[in-house]
């Protein structure tokens, strides 16, 4: 309790050393989790991705959070590696650098030598980090109304669900063994893409707190001279890179979160994607509706875009369908005067994003954080090669693999069951229109209908309904005439009742000034 209550002074200190009561933006958000400490520093990396929860403009600024903190020393290092391998680390390793390559939050990095001679690097975490993230997250829950209410962001940021959103992420990510399993998972995806490689694992030393993994020595995407110098083409390598990310998203399903420069090397000639502790996992059914929105937005087809969004996610209130419709139009309107070439997905993703939030669509967290993850391998690309488009890529990548993906049994299948649908609703139609007619009568017929032409949409319905109502006074003459003519009504016509007569003409009108006044009505149309 003292030390909680100790750690509670700490961050009100720093609260107040920003002056939050005066207000916050996402500068001075940055600047409040890095004086937090690396625990901070590691939620706004994650609160980055989170465009859902936050406002773009706070995601921007703390995607920008330094990565680097002060390293354990090589003393604590070598307590953690005999602790975790249950024995001295030199009876399994013949060299362990003192100096780290790395340092982060939640676990830093050394290259080391095997007994074999491998050369390897040890993902070491911090001791205790659970426990003190754990620890620094409850007492940030606690004073999340005290922070919604000094920061004046009312209902802006809901720190609450922040920090249960990031609490589940970061338990993910200190798992060592989900990320050996993402490597090997990742590396199974690619093992027939020549150009792609990552790390591999070695599970006889792997455990949730310590991950070795083979060393790759390379250069960072981002480190044009160098690349430059050892005559690689920058623009080869963002080409692959960028088809690569859309095969983990179209195809593979499972891809990459967080593709910043320093988790892409190039190495050998093979582009090596490391740190996989952020996966995204994307089902078939939210593939093939992200198919469905970029093909709506190349077509501009705005009807198709607005199903594909609503598939997306779940809406959480009464949907305004006008309203949808026109920001679905003004965002493709957007996109179709540019250029193809220039289009800029990550600025897209945000717009969608925004649009999704505006209209209270809860979306899937993997698929924000796809969003977020495309928004970093765009930016990523640009530094590398700016001559790169991810959106051509994209499109390129689906138009190639369309013909791949068809199946000739499954659209059998699929077609057999749409007759058999249609068929089916086909014999349904009498008995609706019986219930329709009685409810008719009945007074009980009410249609809602959202639209800019509601006068126009309501006249079109009432001519309809006359046109039903003397359809209907027409078969009613037709029936009972026909029924007469069976009687032994007098006086007749070439055998059957003058009223019978009297009602076959009747109809008869009836039918041609119908068929007249539709004429009529589809030459106004055309016009």
């Amino acid at each position: 309790m003292k030390q909680e209550t100790g750690r509670l002074k700490e961050i009100l200190h720093v609260l107040k050393e920003h002056k939050v009561t005066q207000g916050i933006d996402p500068v001075k958000l940055c600047g409040i989790l890095e004086d937090l400490g690396p625990t901070y520093v590691k939620l706004g990396q994650i609160m980055s991705m989170r465009s859902d929860i936050l406002p773009e403009r706070y995601c921007k600024e703390l995607a920008r959070l330094r990565t680097d903190v002060k390293p354990m020393d090589f003393n604590t290092v070598w307590g953690i590696l005999k602790k975790e391998l249950h024995k001295e680390p030199n009876e399994i390793f013949q060299k362990i650098n003192k100096e780290p390559i790395g340092c982060a939050s939640i676990a830093q990095v050394h290259k080391a030598v095997l007994k074999d001679k491998k050369k390897v690097v040890l993902k070491i975490q911090r001791p205790n980090i659970k426990q003190i993230m754990e620890e620094d997250l409850t007492l940030l829950k606690k004073a999340s109304g005290f922070l919604n209410f000094a920061t004046g962001t009312g209902d802006l940021i809901d720190f609450r669900k922040v920090i249960d959103e990031l609490w589940e992420t970061s338990k993910e990510e200190m798992d060592f063994i989900k990320e050996a399993q993402h490597l090997e998972r990742f590396y199974k995806n690619q093992e027939d893409v020549r150009y792609v490689t990552c790390p591999k694992v070695y599970k006889e030393y792997s455990n949730r707190h310590l991950l070795v993994m083979s060393y790759i020595d390379g250069i960072q995407i981002d480190h044009i001279k160098e690349l430059d110098e050892e005559g690689y083409d920058r623009y080869e390598i963002g080409q692959k890179t960028a088809q690569n990310y859309c095969k983990q998203i179209l195809s593979d399903g499972f891809f990459h979160a967080d593709p910043h420069p320093g988790n892409l090397w190039i190495s050998e000639g093979q582009i090596v994607w490391l740190d996989l502790g952020m996966a995204g996992n994307l089902s078939e059914h939210y593939r093939a509706i992200m198919k469905r929105a970029i093909t709506a937005i190349l077509k501009n087809d705005i009807y198709e875009l607005k199903n594909a969004f609503l598939s997306f996610g779940k809406a959480t209130q009464k949907i305004d369908h006008a309203s949808l419709y026109t920001d679905l139009d003004d965002m493709v309107g957007k996109y179709m005067n540019m250029d193809f070439g220039t289009m800029d997905l990550g600025e897209l993703m945000e717009d969608a994003l925004d649009l999704l939030k505006k209209h209270k669509i809860a979306i899937d967290s993997d698929i924000t954080l796809l969003a977020r993850s495309m928004v970093t391998m765009e930016g990523t690309l640009k530094l590398c090669s700016p001559q790169v488009n991810m959106i051509k890529i994209l499109t390129s990548y689906m138009s190639a693999n369309m013909i791949n993906e068809i199946d000739p049994k499954r659209e059998v299948k699929h077609a057999l069951r749409d007759i058999y649908g249609s068929s089916k609703k086909s014999l349904e139609i009498p008995a609706q229109i019986s219930d329709l007619l009685n409810i008719t009568k009945n007074g009980q017929v009410r249609i809602n209908l959202e639209s800019s032409q509601m006068d126009e949409v309501r006249r079109d319905m009432k001519k309809g309904m006359d046109h039903l109502i003397l359809t209907l006074i027409v078969m009613a003459l037709w029936f009972s005439s026909a029924l007469l003519c069976l009687s032994d009504v007098t006086p007749r016509i070439d055998g059957m009742p003058y009223i019978s007569v009297a009602g076959f003409i009747t109809g008869l009108v009836i039918v041609i000034y119908l068929l007249i006044k539709m004429i009529i009505q589809k030459g106004r149309h055309r016009k």
